[in-house]
């Protein structure tokens, strides 16, 4: 039996001399795998389809184990995405996050349309870095590990300055700080911006400029935070910490 999927290549594995494990993440059946036999000839109609990151319609035929991709018809290739090493790294932690997180077959269009606009964003030459974090402070609802960032999470207040607690799981202000001694101290903009990207929609992403010590912030927050609680080990992730480390950001 074929079926039609719209769908994002979030993986893709070599499987013997020509052939592609693909793992997709759809529209319509959430995670799914699926065989792409021959991808890896370049003259191969399924070569162009079977590529990390591509949008496109996927029809395959369904099995009891993995489905067999029969032909797909290319949406959207982001190009400028898998052209840029900062671009690919970025977008690349991006899939492997939402891989780690998700199960097979879990339905969830909002999370599909939130994968495609980050993507997409970033092949528009929004800030990687920004989309980074919006994506990561979303996905923490799909880990099971949301923030508490609607006032301090020891006395509720929503007055005063505020740090953020990896322990606590959000916001302390000043006067509770005892309850955490390893509080990261974030200043008023970034408090801001962790809320806001943890609840609103990435459809309405209009101009963004952050500054240098804001995006700093964020950062700090948002790794402590998954290795806190999380338990993700993800390569790409590294890579990240590599390029970092080697000055290129």
């Amino acid at each position: 039996m074929l079926q039609r999927v719209e769908g994002i290549v979030i993986r893709t594995t070599d499987y013997g001399e020509a052939n592609k494990i693909l793992t997709l993440y759809t529209r319509e059946l959430g995670k799914i795998g699926m065989m792409a036999r021959g991808a890896k000839r370049p003259k191969s109609r399924l070569s162009s389809i079977s590529q990390l990151f591509t949008h496109g319609q996927f029809v395959f035929q369904k099995t009891s184990g993995l489905g067999v991709l029969n032909q797909g018809e290319m949406i959207k290739s982001f190009r400028d995405l898998r052209s840029d090493i900062f671009l690919t790294a970025y977008g690349a932690y991006i899939v492997e996050l939402l891989d780690k997180l998700t199960d097979q077959n879990d339905i969830n269009p909002y999370l599909y349309e939130l994968l495609f606009q980050t993507l997409n964003y970033m092949d528009e030459g929004y800030d990687y870095e920004i989309l980074t974090r919006i994506f990561e402070i979303k996905m923490l609802k799909i880990a099971g590990i949301g923030l508490q960032v609607d006032g301090c999470c020891h006395c509720g207040t929503t007055e005063g300055e505020f740090s953020f607690s990896v322990k606590e799981g959000g916001f302390l202000c000043h006067r509770c700080l005892h309850v955490d001694e390893r509080t990261i101290k974030i200043n008023s903009g970034t408090a801001k911006l962790i809320r806001l990207f943890y609840y609103f929609d990435l459809n309405r992403l209009g101009s963004i400029s952050v500054k240098q010590e804001t995006k700093e912030q964020l950062k700090q927050v948002v790794e402590a935070y998954y290795n806190e609680h999380s338990g993700l080990y993800l390569k790409s992730k590294r890579f990240l910490s590599q390029l970092d480390k080697m000055g290129f950001e």
